[in-house]
């Protein structure tokens, strides 16, 4: 099994990376840190609680940063409502949080591990970019770091910039340059990795436990980004970065150079793939440029009907 930790913003599409991570007999999903993205870092933390009471997994739950380094905190209520995960109600956090920050359980983690771990964020990079200047040295435990983020061409909060790298682009830098290797499953592939319509109501009438709560918020999700984006259905971003652990064939990367645009405001948080190699900077990013959506979809909705069967 692969030792993971998921570092997200919950967030549906952090939430069905969650339950496709838990679901997983590839994934040993280790731990759950949580910071300020999507919505607050008080919401965040209480919608991992939420998720994982809901799929009855004991897995523990650490909570990070409130802000960026250095900006004031950006959200997303537009895509993902007041609550970050608006759409139906979840359970009341029954899951006992732990007392120590997500900074020092990553750290805790990765120095008491026998083996590297790969750490998957799919939120702003704050903290993991605390946990690189905290202790440098730690990155030569670090397996691989698979976020979801960024963009070639594809942008949604600037034209420009992708969400969770525009949210904290300085922490982003810090990631893509600290020599860890380094996935990026960006909007190229994640606006592609669609449930449509017709998949969320195939998972609403199978009224399973999961799948009854799982099936109205991706319905509110996917009428967010239909109305915002004109997509026809939910892009699933995050559990794209969990599915590209599970098989690395679901994406076709290649190895370009990346650099996260600090300077300007215009295009603050792009990140700048050189894919034609005209800068001669050396490449430093797995850069995703390919998606199978049907085999990812496929682990989506097997993933869900695998922890309805937990409730039967």
């Amino acid at each position: 099994m692969i030792p993971i930790i998921i570092d997200c913003d919950p967030g549906h599409d952090d939430m069905m990376a969650i339950m496709l991570a838990a679901a997983s007999d590839e994934i040993d999903l280790l731990g759950v840190t949580t910071v300020a993205g999507n919505q607050t870092g008080d919401k965040t933390f209480e919608n991992a609680l939420r998720v994982l009471t809901l799929i009855n997994e004991e897995i523990p739950v650490a909570r990070g940063a409130d802000k960026p380094l250095l900006r004031e905190l950006v959200t997303a209520p537009e895509f993902h409502g007041q609550s970050g995960l608006d759409g139906a109600e979840l359970p009341e956090p029954g899951i006992k949080s732990l007392d120590i920050d997500a900074v020092d359980f990553i750290i805790n983690m990765l120095e008491e591990s026998l083996e590297k771990i790969v750490l998957v964020p799919t939120a702003p990079l704050t903290n993991i970019a605390m946990v690189l200047l905290k202790k440098p040295e730690i990155k030569q435990k670090i397996e691989r770091i698979v976020l979801m983020g960024g963009g070639m061409h594809d942008s949604n909060v600037t034209p420009a910039a992708e969400f969770n790298i525009y949210v904290d682009p300085e922490a982003a830098k810090i990631v893509f340059d600290s020599g860890v290797p380094v996935t990026m499953v960006g909007l190229d592939v994640t606006n592609k990795a669609l449930m449509s319509f017709e998949e969320i109501d195939g998972i609403i009438a199978d009224k399973g436990v999961i799948s009854s709560k799982v099936g109205p918020l991706l319905k509110f999700f996917a009428n967010a980004n239909k109305k915002i984006f004109g997509l026809n259905g939910a892009p699933i971003h995050d559990a794209l970065a969990v599915a590209a652990v599970i098989d690395p064939t679901v994406v076709g990367t290649k190895f370009l150079n990346v650099v996260v645009d600090t300077s300007s405001e215009l295009s603050r948080g792009a990140t700048l793939v050189d894919i034609y190699g005209a800068t001669e900077r050396k490449p430093n990013v797995d850069v995703a440029l390919k998606v199978d959506t049907p085999k990812f979809v496929g682990f989506m909705l097997d993933s869900i009907k695998k922890l309805d069967r937990k409730f039967a």
